[in-house]
């Protein structure tokens, strides 16, 4: 019976965060009260504030279970212990595809998390930072040369330049799809990549 009551709350909650970053997004978070809040999500502002205490906590709440997923998504994909060039091009798409499904936790994660305060920003910020992580360590292993001109954080920055701003471009109904993405973005990306080194030895940027 307690497994039962604790999966209902659960339940609950999860419907609660999704309409909740469904009006975080779309309204944003100054202009949303936690009386919209309540009732987007049908239920009264007493039991509203049994899952968070004001819409700060909502808003982190968003935010960090969405980095959760994505941690989640990279460990899924290092335990598949892929060659370098499939893990990164699995990476990708597996971020593509929960893009796909998530545009409002995502732009929830890129516009409002500068709402929150030092601490609970900090802790998203250090998802942030561990998926930023693997993603240089997959671009080194792809090519290891990036990672000696400590350009593996940079290239992966440039990685998610593409793709994390996909939600204010690409429509469900346009003749490109998030799955169409994935292997654009990996082949941009790869042959940028392949070609980087010998490009910055033209060049007068310092290594």
């Amino acid at each position: 019976m307690a497994r039962t009551k604790a999966a209902n709350h659960d339940q609950q909650r999860n419907a609660i965060l999704a309409k909740a970053a469904e009006l975080f997004a779309d309204k944003g978070f100054h202009a949303t009260s936690m009386s919209q809040l309540a009732a987007a999500c049908g239920v009264s502002k007493p039991l509203l504030y049994h899952y968070a205490k004001d819409k700060a906590e909502m808003l982190f709440s968003v935010a960090d279970s969405y980095m959760d997923t994505l941690v989640d998504l990279v460990d899924e994909v290092e335990s598949e212990a892929l060659p370098p060039e499939a893990h990164l091009r699995r990476l990708i798409a597996r971020f593509l595809e929960t893009y796909a499904t998530a545009h409002s936790h995502h732009r929830v994660l890129v516009q409002d998390v500068r709402h929150l305060d030092e601490a609970p920003r900090q802790q998203v910020a250090d998802k942030e930072r561990a998926v930023v992580a693997a993603f240089a360590r997959a671009v080194a292993a792809v090519e290891p040369g990036i990672s000696v001109k400590g350009l593996d954080k940079v290239v992966a920055m440039i990685l998610f330049g593409m793709m994390n701003w996909t939600f204010t471009w690409l429509r469900a109904n346009g003749p490109l799809t998030y799955e169409d993405m994935a292997p654009l973005v990996t082949g941009i990306l790869l042959n940028g990549v392949h070609g980087t080194l010998g490009e910055r030895k033209n060049t007068n940027v310092p290594a």
